[in-house]
């Protein structure tokens, strides 16, 4: 028996206990059923999980626990994405120190105690919060087979001639000092100065140059102007001058005045100064007018020797120097302040600046069309996603740079012989392997054992692009890969469409010919109180996750997490903990008042006969299953669980059983059976439906009411509801329609008379199609239960009023 109040705190801890030691959602390999296999998402180990990872991982779980009550055999992993430059820079802050100020493999040995801990910490919760995961096929990014699987793909891209390494202008990170990907580059707006200064002409005239950069004035190797511009036509092929001695080695600037349809004669003067290298237009005019490359900024954010008294200055100083050296040189004509778009880390926040350095990348750009096709085969949930990865594509400017000039990542398998600069690679008999640590097993073909190894480590997206590859155990069991691979669905965040879902199709398509996944279902963000993205690096003021689970429950933080339609944002909102803990209660005390109804009842036997008030319900039960089926079927978990709750709330509580009430406590007949097998149905139904959302109070309900009924041990492994043939009936829900209508007349006629729902009436008349007449008849004892009417009569229109009645002044309701 179920007892009087729900504890969830008592409940819940014993629940997850419970479940992981009889390991009840392990992948069963060996079974029957289909396969959905999901493509998780490896949260990154850079701080402490907050609710906007309860908020996508909860819905993620929703369609998890739908597939499986439908038979499937989900196979639902999960990783922690924990190489790279985010986890380095957690560690540095928790430890307090910079990986350079120590051993590189004494800051390895910090960063896998810490992310040991850390991935341990993150199990916890996702157990706690009741995700269904398969905890057996745990992975992280930095294991050896991870490791073994990203070497094996880069190896396989450099043979296939994919991949490729070159000395090339590159995006730079001053801050974390290393290469990153115009994938990892957001925009922000910044205020900065926009200063207009003079170059001197030939002629002995001036030049007036616009800029936001006055810092890279040393490296400024041209001065561009558009060919069509009639005020700067007659300086093309000349040079224009400016004494840099305060700010650069090479004391006179001097440069050429060309032409390129690029310059845009309505910024600024019109005339555009190219420093190599401040932004994508300078390297694209560097390339195609083959100019000298200078470097003004170094990889540590701070200026070079070109700049001469200004060398080793940081950015911010060195621009505010030139400034006011060209102000004092009368060279400064105007200045504004300004809202400027800047390209930005979006590690760290810090401005990117292009760098000439040596890097590998990831050929793309001649790919655009096969990747644009390979989205088209995906089912996106929701649809318009789509378009944010087209766009992505469509606007690429660069190769996908995969190397990263940091400490902990995944080495790329690969030496360089000194005596004649042939690169040998690592066999897959190999990996992983470390070529920092591990020299070749075997000379170079020219005979030599001397041996540069590749320095830097990949990229952790060139990892993690390679989840399904993982968890397909490529390439090392076939006939897993083949069951595995693509999977059923990739669940991630809209933000990294970009970069996830981008690169992971890029690596499927070039390994395998094929998409990596049937679905990916996109979700939103959770917000803060203050609109912004919750995210692990900023303080929020909302409350951890497990405490939020001991204070309100894991059920009602689900709740809240799946109350938004697919791929929208949402605020963090504690008043839906409160409504989510408002429906916990109502099916617990529905609950409760069935039990007593249900003992001994079987519920294999439908009734000979039903009334039409079971009808109705059980039509209306129908269609909503169907209705839930399909929404989640499309991904969309909100609209699915709005209409379980709306059919609970109203069709079975409300009005089912105030109709039925009387038969279910006074009648001891088929009628009374009817009512009985109806609500038991109903109400398993309903539970199975929330089963995947609430998953603690529909399993203490189901293993204290319907366990000894059922068989099946947990909720869990139950099937998902289906609806018996001929329950859909539009006769039966025109006569419940028809009822509900009276019963809600009668409700405000109550209420008109402040009289209680509860108080009876004397008598009522009811006035009625013809047509409906016999159905009446058949329901008048939950008629008379739900209006609580002493005396009721039936009559169709035009008959003639019965006079007893009259006399008792019946209340007259025509329906």
């Amino acid at each position: 028996m179920l007892p009087n109040r729900y504890n969830f705190r008592e409940a819940e801890p014993a629940l997850a206990r419970q479940w992981a030691e009889t390991a009840l959602y392990a992948f069963d390999p060996d079974g029957s059923g289909p396969i959905y296999s999901i493509d998780t998402p490896p949260p990154t180990v850079s701080g402490e999980l907050h609710i906007g990872h309860c908020f996508s991982f909860t819905q993620t779980d929703v369609i998890a626990r739908f597939h499986r009550m439908r038979g499937e055999r989900v196979f639902y992993p999960m990783g922690f994405d924990d190489n790279g430059l985010p986890t380095e820079r957690f560690v540095e802050k928790t430890i307090k120190r910079k990986a350079t100020q120590m051993d590189r493999a004494e800051f390895i040995a910090h960063c896998l105690e810490l992310v040991q801990q850390t991935e341990d910490r993150f199990e916890a919760l996702w157990r706690r919060l009741s995700l269904s995961v398969d905890w057996q096929y745990r992975y992280s990014t930095i294991s050896p087979q991870a490791q073994r699987t990203s070497q094996w793909s880069f190896l396989q891209l450099y043979q296939a001639g994919r991949a490729y390494t070159q000395l090339a202008p590159t995006l730079w990170c001053p801050e974390c000092q290393t290469a990153i990907a115009q994938a990892e580059v957001d925009d922000a707006t910044l205020p900065t100065l926009f200063s207009t200064f003079a170059f001197r002409l030939q002629d002995g005239g001036s030049l007036p140059i616009a800029t936001t950069r006055p810092e890279l004035l040393p490296a400024c190797v041209a001065i561009f102007v558009h060919p069509n511009d009639k005020r700067y036509q007659h300086l093309i092929g000349t040079t224009a001058h400016l004494s840099g001695t305060a700010f650069s080695s090479r004391g006179e600037i001097e440069v050429p005045i060309l032409a390129d349809e690029l310059a845009d004669p309505e910024k600024g003067s019109g005339a555009v100064m190219c420093c190599t290298f401040g932004d994508s237009t300078d390297v694209h005019w560097w390339r195609t007018h083959q100019l000298p490359l200078l470097q003004a900024i170094g990889r540590d954010g701070r200026m070079t020797k070109l700049t001469g008294p200004l060398a080793g200055l940081p950015i911010l100083a060195a621009r505010k120097r030139i400034l006011e050296q060209l102000g004092a040189d009368g060279l400064l004509l105007q200045q504004e302040l300004i809202e400027h778009n800047v390209g930005v880390h979006e590690r760290c926040g810090t401005p990117v600046e292009y760098l000439q350095t040596r890097q590998w990348f990831i050929r793309v750009l001649d790919q655009k069309e096969r990747l644009l096709e390979a989205g088209q085969r995906i089912r996106w949930s929701p649809e318009h996603m789509r378009t944010r990865y087209e766009h992505w594509v469509e606007n690429l400017q660069w190769d996908w740079c995969i190397s990263r000039q940091r400490f902990l990542g995944v080495s790329f398998p690969a030496w360089t012989c000194r005596r004649c600069g042939e690169m040998l690679l690592a066999t897959l008999e190999e990996l992983p392997i470390d070529p920092r640590v591990t020299p070749p097993a075997r000379p170079c073909a020219c005979g030599s054992t001397d041996f540069e190894p590749e320095p830097d480590v990949m990229d952790t997206w060139a990892t993690s692009s390679c989840s399904p590859l993982i968890i397909g155990r490529w390439p090392d069991d076939p006939a897993w890969f083949a069951q595995h691979f693509p999977a059923s669905l990739r669940p991630q965040a809209h933000d990294i469409i970009r970069t996830w879902a981008f690169y992971t199709i890029v690596k499927a398509l070039y390994h395998t010919g094929e998409i990596p996944w049937r679905e990916i279902m996109i979700s939103g963000f959770a917000l803060s109180a203050e609109r912004g993205k919750i995210s692990k690096s900023k303080e929020h003021n909302e409350m951890a996750p497990m405490t939020l689970i001991e204070q309100e429950s894991a059920d009602a933080l689900r709740y809240w997490a799946t109350s938004v339609r697919t791929g929208l944002d949402t605020p963090f909102q504690p008043d839906l903990l409160t409504t989510g803990r408002r429906l916990i209660t109502k099916l617990w005390n529905a609950s409760r008042f069935a039990e007593r109804h249900l003992l001994d009842l079987e519920p294999e036997h439908e009734p000979a006969h039903l009334l039409p008030t079971d009808r109705w319900l059980l039509s209306r039960l129908a269609r909503t299953i169907a209705h839930v089926t399909a929404e989640l079927e499309r991904n969309e978990y909100a609209p699915a669980r709005a209409e379980v709750e709306r059919f609970f709330w109203s069709d079975l509580c409300d009005n089912y059983l105030e109709l039925v009430k009387a038969r279910l406590y006074n009648d001891a007949g088929a009628a009374r059976d009817a009512a009985r097998w109806t609500l038991y149905h109903a109400l398993l139904a309903v539970l199975k439906m929330l089963a995947p959302y609430l998953p603690y109070i529909t399993e203490t309900i189901y293993q204290g009411v319907f366990r000894e009924y059922e068989g099946v041990s947990s909720i869990h492994r139950a099937a998902w509801p289906v609806a018996r043939p001929g329950w859909i009936s539009e006769e039966a829900e025109q006569t419940g329609s028809t009822l509900l209508a009276l019963l809600q007349q009668v409700r405000r006629y109550k209420a008109e008379q402040n009289l209680s729902v509860g108080a009876e009436i004397a008598a009522l008349r009811v006035v009625l199609d013809p047509a409906l007449h016999a159905s009446f008849s058949e329901a008048l004892i939950d008629l008379r239960s739900a209006t609580r009417a002493r005396e009721l009569l039936l009559e169709g229109r035009g008959k003639i009023a019965d006079s007893r009645m009259e006399k008792e002044q019946a209340l007259r309701i025509e329906v």
